[in-house]
């Protein structure tokens, strides 16, 4: 009778949920609590389950549940909260994915550094992309696999049991006791990985940490497909007639838009597209380079996202290390990649980088003539002899209309691969895809990290590459557009608030084709000491974005996206996009990121009397 009623609701959800739940890929960030961010969603659907009360507008008003598809979303919770009912669990314990073998190699990842050996038992057949020999031999996990008739004939194991089946049903599961985790594939959905008792809860911090940084949840129409499916109305799975057109138009757009050589791939997420780059990398320098270390020269308060992940990368296998590369503020980027690789030739180590140009947050360009030749330079080994070169990992989200891999581009001389996060420019706001290319130079690379794209299932979906085949021919212009708006921003600032010190292009790089539109903030303080200067100034941003949202709440949001259709949003980076970035490197300044389509006029009157507030 409860699972009757429960269903029942979730039919009248359906219903009447808000649009943004289906068709964004943030949610009401002007009300996200990341410390909170799921629970405090679910423990508020839950009152209104218990109230029965599927309005329209209190739905609306529930808080973001996470941030990004990736990290979870409405949809995604209240599918996991629905089936941890049916199923006598916690909503914690149950956690969908798009990918069908990410679930497997979340468990096998925390095993790893707790030294303990999994079960991977199956009904059928293992998802097609699963290798276990790579799994092994590149990712370094442990693990036997045992195909079985049926659930009842997993055997006694000293480890973790991991059961693994196709199903058609979204029901009620009986475990029996020696399951540790039930991971349920469902074709072109995803999968559904649920934590079976108690003995097993510790994993799913790290589980949820694993869908965060190297895949995403179950996507949003994905979700709500099953949740139609569960409550037994009619539902169609895999619409989309066009893929092939589609994604013929989207490999079209992206050699319009970056000139590159290489066909592009496209996965679920920007850090999905990334985790494969990072893993083909690996594999292919395990393969040419054996017995070499490998380094990852990242800057520490980059992105929080790419950060992480290659720290998790680095923590996983053996002979990866993490190098610090210091960018922005005070350091110069080009002087900085060169005492690296200097470094890194003499001990005679593999050296891959990943840089933002422009950089996150402050938006600042290197020198591309130096850049060129410190990473084309001719370096030594302690012994003499020549270094291995580089291969440069460009994240060009910030400017993806930058052809800096044409045959003639500026990084031509240079092993580079570009990526792109797709939920900024190229979707515009309404999905996760990312995409990668390489330059001539690097072309080969390609094989690799497509093999590890496909073995974590990463792929973009069906309805992901439809709407960047929508999206993608107006990207260049709506670019266009936002910069000009951004810089008429900019400029009224400068007018408004001389005293601040605003980051943003040059008109001399802007010519030069560098149009980005995001700005970083910091505005001026006061105080006799540093941290007072320093608290004022944390305070004057957050009073600035405050007042922004809630003066113009149908355009200002806080979100720390970028590239968006409509509309300007507001971030502080330390708070969010540097979130796991060590303390001492985060910027606590505002940055702000401007659309094609906003009333500028109103933002500049709202800042004025912001200004006048001061």
């Amino acid at each position: 009778m409860q699972a009757n009623n429960l269903l029942k609701y979730i039919e009248e959800v359906l219903k009447n949920m808000p649009e943004d739940w289906l068709k964004l890929t943030t949610h009401r960030l002007d009300i996200y609590k990341e410390e909170l961010a799921k629970t405090e969603f679910l423990e508020q659907f839950e009152a209104l389950y218990r109230e029965n009360n599927s309005d329209p507008a209190a739905l609306a008003a529930l808080p973001t549940a996470y941030d990004y598809i990736r990290l979870g979303h409405p949809l995604s919770s209240v599918l996991e909260w629905a089936l941890a009912r049916v199923n006598e669990l916690e909503p914690e314990q149950v956690i969908s994915f798009s990918s069908k073998t990410i679930p497997v190699m979340a468990v096998l990842r925390a095993n790893l550094f707790e030294g303990k050996k999994t079960l991977i038992a199956y009904k059928g057949e293992l998802p097609t992309s699963f290798d276990p020999e790579t799994l092994k031999s590149v990712y370094q996990y442990d693990f036997e696999l045992k195909q079985v008739a049926s659930v009842e004939e997993v055997p006694q194991f000293d480890g973790s049991v991991v059961f693994v089946s196709e199903e058609e049903d979204f029901g009620k599961l009986q475990l029996p006791s020696n399951i540790d985790f039930f991971v349920s594939l469902h074709g072109k959905l995803g999968s559904i990985l649920m934590v079976n008792g108690n003995k097993s809860k510790e994993y799913i911090k790290e589980i949820q940490h694993v869908r965060r940084r190297e895949t995403i949840s179950m996507t949003p129409a994905n979700c709500y497909t099953v949740l139609k499916i569960m409550t037994g109305q009619p539902s169609e799975v895999d619409t989309n007639k066009d893929v092939e057109a589609n994604k013929a138009s989207v490999l079209n757009s992206i050699k319009k838009i970056t000139d590159a050589e290489t066909t592009a791939l496209l996965g679920s997420s920007g850090l999905s597209m990334q985790y494969a780059i990072m893993m083909g990398l690996i594999d292919d320098a395990l393969e040419k380079h054996p017995g070499k270390d490998i380094k990852i020269i990242v800057p520490p308060n980059c992105y929080g996202g790419t950060n992480d992940q290659a720290r998790r990368v680095a923590a996983c296998i053996d002979k990866v290390e993490i190098m610090d590369l210091s960018v922005d503020r005070d350091n110069d980027m080009v002087q900085s990649i060169d005492t690296v690789l200097e470094q890194v030739a003499k001990a005679d180590a593999v050296p891959y980088i990943i840089a933002e140009i422009p950089t996150n947050p402050r938006v600042e360009v290197p020198d591309l003539e130096k850049l060129r030749a410190v990473l084309s330079a001719k370096r030594k080994t302690s012994d003499g002899k020549e270094a291995i070169d580089p291969v440069f990992i460009l994240d060009q989200t910030f400017c993806p209309n930058v052809q800096f891999l044409s045959e003639d581009g500026i990084f031509s001389t240079v092993r580079t691969i570009s990526y792109v996060s797709g939920s900024k420019f190229p979707s515009g706001g309404k999905c996760t895809a990312g995409y990668c290319v390489a330059n001539k130079k690097a072309a080969a690379l390609m094989e690799k990290i497509e093999k590890h794209l496909k073995l974590c299932d990463n792929e973009a979906t069906d309805l992901q590459v439809e709407i960047l085949a929508e999206q993608l021919p107006s990207m260049n212009q709506r670019i266009k557009d936002a910069y000009l708006n951004t810089r008429e921003f900019v400029n009224f600032i400068k007018e408004t608030l001389p005293e601040a010190k605003i980051n943003f292009v040059s008109e001399e790089l802007a010519h030069q084709g560098f149009t980005p539109s995001v700005f970083s903030l910091d505005l001026p303080t006061k105080g006799n000491t540093p941290e007072e200067r320093e608290l004022y100034k944390r305070a004057l941003n957050q009073k600035l974005i405050d007042m922004m949202i809630t003066r113009i709440p149908n355009e200002s949001k806080y979100c720390v996206s970028y590239g968006q259709l409509k509309g300007c949003y507001w971030t502080i980076p330390a708070t969010s996009t540097q979130g796991t970035t060590k303390e001492s490197d985060k910027d606590y300044i505002a940055r702000v990121s401007v659309s094609p389509d906003l009333d500028l006029e109103l933002h500049k009157k709202v800042f004025s009397e912001f200004v006048d507030g001061i």
